[in-house]
Parts: structure tokens; C-alpha cells; sequence
């Protein structure tokens, strides 16, 4: 029987799939762990080489960029196991954050998402737990620019409950997944992973960010740099649709 269900996005980056998948591997040979990716139609071999390579992987290749939320929850839909974790593809993972993670889940009935600290290949933390990701702060990104960081208190064990955290890496409790049901298909990029957060949030689960677990996340912002390209036109539009949905801006 499963435990552990892993999903990951890809979209090219051959190179970063493989490091990837290479910092997978401990966790792959388990039996109580299985593997899906879901490739959203990349065009630079990505799943020919995760089909020769990585035969037990459950491998799903779109004909066409379905965008994030789309094909993660083609991924919700294969797995089995109680706890589901979703990974991008330019994460470098390591078995004390997932088996802390999953700990974590057990131990904590309540809790329905847990993710541990990021840091990039410099070694510097990123800011993957956040607060509403409101307009104002959206347009200072944009310019390089950042709100005053909000100011969250640490539980007794050294846990934080913020407003949402990045979909890079989240450990979700099934039985909270089922509960509110897939991501938001009307947003294509961002900010698929606020909502979730917020519709858990809503139903009574609660959301722990875990600094004392980290793993490596490159973390391409193509939207900050481009923000009038077609994908920054697809964040836009997420982002309208979420205020839209919940009727604030801040």
C-alpha cells in the first residue's frame, strides 16, 4: 500500500527534471512511494527521457500546455497513497524534509498542508510562505520592489501558520485534498496555489510552514520579468479571477 503520492509538473527544463529526479531516487525505491509526472507537452525531450530512463514513473504527456493547475490535477487523480506531495520539477529534495513532512502530517491531525523552507542554489531562503497576495504587493514585484514583510509568530514547535504557501512544494493530507476538491482550472499560472490554500483554510485545516526541513528550489519568476508575455498575461488574468472570487484586493 502506498503512503506517499508524488506529483511533478513539467514544462522543458530537461536538466532540472533530472536533478530532480536524481535527488528522488532514496525516496523512489520505496515501496510505499509511487512517482507520477505529468508533462504539459514539452518540446525538448523531457518525456521521452523520463520514459527511457524512469520506467516505474507514472508518466502522463499532454498534447498541449494545460497549464499548472490542469495538470496537477490530472496527477490528484492518479494518486493513491493518503498524503500527496507536489513538487515543480526545479526542486532538489532530500528524505529528511519529506519523511519530516509526513511525520509532521501524522502527528498533526489538523494540519491539511505542510512545506518546509526553500532556499536557492546560493543558499539564500525564499520567501515561499506568504501573506493574501493582494494588488499592491503584485505590482511592487513587478517593479523589484516588496511590501514590508508581514510578522508571524512561531508555535512551541517552531511552526508558522501563514496565509498560503508556494505550490513548489506542498505535503497535503488526502482527506483535506478531498474535501475541497481539485485546483482552480480557471487559473492557468498562479495564483492556483493561494486559492487552495484559502479554500483549506475555510473549511477548518490549517496551513504550517516547517523551517526546520529545507530543500533546494531554483525557482524561475518569468512573470517578473516579463510581465506582458503571454504566460505574465495568463498570471494576470489568474490574479483577477482570484480577487474576483474572493472580493479583496489586499
Amino acid at each position: 500500500m502506498k503512503r506517499l503520492s508524488i506529483i511533478i509538473l513539467t514544462y522543458n527544463h530537461l536538466d532540472d527534471t533530472c536533478r530532480c529526479l536524481e535527488s528522488l531516487m532514496p525516496v523512489m525505491k520505496r515501496d510505499d512511494v509511487e512517482v507520477i509526472i505529468i508533462d504539459n507537452a514539452s518540446t525538448d525531450g523531457t518525456p521521452q527521457y523520463i520514459a527511457e530512463h524512469y520506467p516505474l514513473i507514472h508518466l502522463t504527456v499532454n498534447s498541449t500546455n494545460r497549464g499548472i493547475a490542469a495538470a496537477r490535477n490530472q496527477g490528484f487523480a492518479q494518486a493513491t497513497a493518503p498524503m500527496l506531495l507536489i513538487l515543480d520539477n526545479d526542486t532538489v529534495v532530500n528524505t529528511r524534509a519529506i519523511d519530516g513532512m509526513m511525520d509532521y502530517l501524522d502527528s498533526h491531525p489538523h494540519v491539511g498542508l505542510c512545506a518546509c523552507r526553500m532556499i536557492d542554489t546560493e543558499g539564500n531562503v525564499q520567501r515561499s510562505f506568504r501573506p493574501f497576495p493582494g494588488l499592491k504587493g503584485k505590482v511592487l514585484s513587478v517593479l523589484g520592489l516588496r511590501l514590508a514583510a508581514e510578522k508571524y509568530r512561531a508555535d512551541d514547535e517552531g511552526a508558522i501558520e501563514p496565509f498560503y504557501v508556494i505550490g513548489a512544494c506542498q505535503m497535503i493530507r488526502r482527506e483535506a485534498f478531498e474535501q475541497v476538491g481539485n485546483l482552480d482550472e480557471a487559473i492557468f499560472y498562479g495564483p492556483e496555489d493561494a486559492d487552495f490554500c484559502q479554500r483549506l483554510r475555510q473549511a477548518g485545516w490549517q496551513i504550517k510552514y516547517l523551517p526546520q526541513y529545507s530543500i533546494i528550489h531554483t525557482y524561475y519568476r518569468h512573470t517578473r520579468h516579463h510581465p506582458l508575455s503571454r504566460l505574465g498575461m495568463h498570471h494576470i488574468r489568474g490574479l483577477l479571477h482570484f480577487y474576483n472570487k474572493y472580493g479583496r484586493l489586499s
